[in-house]
């Protein structure tokens, strides 16, 4: 049988009968077509689920990257500026609680992730650390990594002696260990020094021993040539006589060329403070005024009696007596003595000196007598009770007592 013809518009097409065995024939079905031996190839397999993997690790790992690194510069917790000392010895989980105990940083976690992304873990120092209001993570560990710790200043004045320095080194509560043996007098920059918490006195002496190598160094190299000493050990001797006798920067190289001038006329220096170093040594201090039969006592360091320069420093001068010392004032004057007002009186020659003398002791007299009791004025002292006339007449006050002391101290360059 054939197929109907076309039909009408509209029409539904009718379909041919089947006979009856094609009927009972199953109807044909074409295979869907099945993958290439290549696609199903065990490593084309495998191949697909390692970039499958590598693309969800990849997605994920830039996920947390950027939430790592959103939180690496995200502003801390800490709302004021805050000092943690971090000891020796800790590891990075204490660390890491340490400073979020101290709200550093939020969570220890991220503290230690964030130092295992940085690569930082053997690179963390010891110390104490200043961290600043709302310091990043970022901030935080390099701060730990540089190891900016936090510097303290102490200040050594000038005029001490190596003794008195160490007692100082003592009572400094952030430093740590004890000093074996007192340096060598002479030999320490007095100087305003910065270390961290836990740095050892013995690393203070050595830095202030090399400081005071370079200085003297430097200032020696460029000293006057006709000063008249032989060494840069007698230069700090020298110094550190000036350094005790005045505290003022006006005077210092007038002081010095009045010995500079003494020792090119091998006149004695007649130095107070040379008496008391002589007496006390590295204490530095007599407590009292000198007495009359000490001017002429001798001992190895008593510039009345010894000639020229005592054998070694009386004390730790600082940068501005070794320049003064050095470089001193072209000057022809031999005496100096206090003037009353904090200040020297200079002289050329032992005539004008005496003038200067008298006009100390009338000052001295004056101030006695307005500071004695009505009694005592109603009685006419006018000077010290006889147990106490023993004494140098000036007076003066012991040298270690401060710069104040030295400046009231007289010269008796006249005995």
């Amino acid at each position: 049988m054939t197929d109907a013809g076309p039909t009408h518009s509209g029409e539904a097409r009718r379909v041919a009968p089947r006979s009856p065995r094609a009927a009972l024939e199953p109807e044909y079905v074409p295979e869907p077509k099945r993958p290439s031996r290549r696609a199903r190839h065990p490593l084309v397999i495998a191949g697909n689920a390692i970039l499958t993997i590598l693309l969800v690790v990849g997605l994920a790992a830039g996920a947390i990257y950027s939430f790592g690194k959103q939180r690496l510069e995200a502003p801390g917790p800490l709302e004021r500026e805050t000092v943690v000392n971090i000891p020796r010895g800790l590891g990075l989980r204490e660390i890491a609680d340490l400073l979020a105990k101290e709200n550093v940083i939020e969570t220890p976690w991220m503290f230690i992730g964030g130092v295992l992304v940085l690569k930082a873990r053997e690179d963390l120092k010891y110390g104490e650390y200043k961290f600043g209001k709302n310091l990043t993570l970022r901030e935080t560990i390099e701060t730990i990594v540089e190891g900016k710790v936090v510097q303290h200043a102490f200040t050594i004045p000038e005029g001490l002696t190596s003794e008195q320095i160490v007692a100082r080194l003592a009572e400094i509560d952030f430093l740590a260990g004890n000093i074996r043996e007192i340096p060598k007098e002479g030999t320490l920059l007095p100087d305003t020094y910065n270390f961290p918490r836990g740095a050892t006195r013995e690393q203070a002496i050595q830095r202030m021993e090399q400081a005071h190598a370079r200085v003297l160094k430097e200032i020696w190299d460029r000293r006057s040539a006709d000063v008249p000493v032989r060494s840069p050990e007698a230069l700090v001797t020298l110094a550190s006589i000036v350094e005790k006798e005045t505290g003022r920067p006006d005077e210092r190289s007038r002081v010095a060329a009045v010995f500079v001038n003494r020792m090119r006329q091998r006149m004695k220096l007649q130095s107070d403070p040379t008496i008391i170093y002589g007496l006390v040594g590295g204490k530095g201090t007599l407590g009292r005024p000198i007495m009359r039969s000490e001017i002429d006592q001798p001992t190895p360091y008593n510039t009345y009696v010894v000639e020229g320069l005592p054998p070694g420093p009386i004390a730790n001068p600082g940068r501005a007596s070794l320049e003064a010392t050095a470089s001193p004032a072209r000057t022809k004057e031999l005496f100096f003595v206090a003037d009353g007002s904090g200040g020297h009186a200079f002289a050329e020659n032992l005539q004008q000196h005496q003038q200067n003398v008298t006009k100390l002791r009338a000052f001295e007299q004056q101030i006695r007598q307005s500071s004695a009791p009505p009694a005592d004025r109603a009685l006419g002292y006018s000077e010290p009770p006889a147990a106490a006339a023993d004494p140098v007449p000036a007076a003066p006050t012991p040298a270690a007592a401060g710069k104040n002391a030295k400046q009231q101290k007289t010269k008796q360059k006249t005995q």
